[in-house]
């Protein structure tokens, strides 16, 4: 069953201006997997992210800790945050979450 899907976009389209933190919109979610395009300011939020679901990220487009086609796997109770991100171009996330059950609605 999916519970939410674009049928077809452009991740590059329609970038939200972001001026703090970070916008996460929800591509699909199916099940278990949730595809997610996030988008940071050049002052991403400090907090640490501990996530009860596995997470593989892409950096599309700027840099941070990463460069542009750079990926990680983050497995599930892992601590990370986001310590750096550009201002010119912005960074543009890929994210795909596996929870061990179906995730929660936003």
């Amino acid at each position: 069953m999916v519970g939410f899907m674009r049928i077809a976009g452009n991740l590059f389209a329609d970038l939200p201006q972001v001026v703090e933190g970070e916008v996460f919109e929800d591509l699909l979610r199916c099940r278990n997997l949730q595809i997610e395009r996030i988008v940071s300011s050049d002052s991403p939020d400090s907090g640490q992210y501990d996530q009860t679901q596995d997470e593989w990220v892409c950096l599309l487009q700027g840099e941070a800790t990463l460069r542009a086609g750079d990926y990680r796997f983050i497995p599930a109770r892992t601590s990370h945050r986001v310590l750096k991100t550009s201002r010119e171009p912005c960074c543009l996330w890929l994210a795909v979450h596996l929870y061990p059950e179906r995730p929660p609605l936003s």
